[in-house]
């Protein structure tokens, strides 16, 4: 593949995850007004839903990234 094909499959890698992080964000942020008013054990499965929902994201943006690794 050449080199400007590969450089654009990995910027729509890159754009994919700043999307999705952007739209969990936006997500999260509705969600945490309602968070404020529960408990602490509440807050704090919405905090590791967030961060498993991270997780999951750079995971799949790593995978997609090896398959198309930089040229060197």
């Amino acid at each position: 593949m050449s080199s400007p094909a590969r450089d654009s499959i990995r910027h729509s890698i890159a754009d994919r995850l700043l999307t999705s992080l952007e739209d969990l964000v936006r997500r999260h942020r509705a969600l945490g007004s309602h968070a404020a008013e529960n408990s602490a054990q509440e807050s704090a499965l919405h905090a590791e839903l967030i961060a498993a929902e991270v997780a999951h994201e750079l995971a799949v943006a790593r995978s997609a990234l090896h398959r198309h690794p930089p040229l060197r």
